[in-house]
């Protein structure tokens, strides 16, 4: 599979990842087996870059990621993990629900210090079972997550300590890269235009239906050598699924607007001759300054569907159609 480089650094990524959300137990379980087995056809496809969190799971997500990885050469892949949460031991019954069916007993507590960013990395060497992470992501840090009276104060923490923490790390050889994973464009913008990053692991915010990131996002990562890894790329389901009763779109159920854009889209790929889906899924790569595409899932059969959308043809001349201006004519 193809790979691209990373901001500026020496670090090169293949063009679609593997995210661990999905093998953290997110909306339904995961029992190990299924989750070692879609590890296993990520590889055998060729994807060499795998991104977990502390978050997934509570813990679990970056367990399979280390059981699953540790026996693989280590220089034969790249992998990432978040920082701004600390995990604390919890009684079972005390184990909150943030979307995970049967987690690990932790708590998670918001850190985006230069200790916390510390202890968290220590934390995940430990969980992962492997002595080196190439990349680091800030998780979850901005309005999307905290409201914002909360994200003054968390990016104020960042700022002052969290950031120190990361280019210590980078300058150190600890790491290779360090970046935001979010789900918003305002926090990247307000980071980026005080500080450097190498990469942005961005949700839902660059696909066929949600262009938010276009106006500013890209621009700036351009001008400032950052690189854009995309997750998100079916916007909850629904690029995936087409406007169907109970389809979802960002983590909500579709409204009639959404499910007519993409019912419009849906024509748009019919007449070219190709799944929506398969468009919504390449569409990022088009973009020099995406680096992958990141796709989650906890079902080998699923993540091998997915795979094979890259083997459609969709030519270049199709994604100009799916301009929003184009898609709201295609409704009249």
């Amino acid at each position: 599979m193809k790979k691209r480089r990373v901001g500026s650094t020496a670090l090169e990524i293949t063009e679609v990842s593997f995210g661990g959300a999905a093998v953290g137990g997110l909306y339904r379980a995961c029992p190990r087996e299924t989750a070692m087995q879609t590890l296993q056809v990520a590889w055998d496809a060729g994807l060499r870059y795998f991104d977990t969190a502390p978050f997934y799971g509570f813990g679990l997500s970056e367990r399979r990621f280390g059981d699953f990885l540790r026996e693989k050469p280590r220089d034969s892949y790249v992998l990432s993990t978040k920082v701004g949460r600390l995990l604390r031991p919890v009684p079972e019954d005390r184990i909150p629900d943030h979307s995970y069916v049967d987690p690990l007993p932790f708590a998670p507590d918001y850190d985006y210090s230069y200790d916390g960013i510390m202890r968290s990395v220590e934390f995940s060497y430990a969980r992962l079972g492997l002595n080196r992470i190439d990349i680091l992501f800030v998780h979850d840090i901005g309005v999307y997550t905290h409201g914002v009276e909360k994200t003054k104060l968390h990016f104020r923490q960042f700022l002052d300590g969290g950031l120190k923490a990361l280019e210590e790390l980078k300058s150190s050889r600890v790491i290779s890269a360090y970046g935001l994973g979010v789900n918003e464009v305002q926090i990247c913008l307000d980071v980026l235009r005080q500080a450097p990053l190498d990469c942005i692991l961005l949700a839902s915010r660059y696909s066929l239906l949600d262009r938010t990131a276009e106006a500013e996002l890209l621009p700036l990562c351009r001008q400032r050598q950052t690189s854009l890894i995309i997750g998100g790329v079916f916007n909850s389901g629904i690029l995936a699924t087409g406007p169907v009763p109970g389809a979802h779109f960002d983590y909500q159920p579709a409204t009639q607007d959404i499910l007519g854009r993409v019912g419009a889209m849906e024509k748009i790929a019919a007449e070219g001759g190709y799944p929506l889906a398969a468009a919504a899924f390449q569409f990022p790569l088009h973009e020099p300054v995406v680096a992958s595409v990141l796709t989650g899932t906890a079902k080998p059969a699923n993540l091998e569907r997915n795979l094979q959308l890259l083997d459609i043809q969709v030519p270049e001349t199709e994604f100009a159609k799916y301009d929003p201006y184009t898609v709201v004519q295609k409704l009249g």
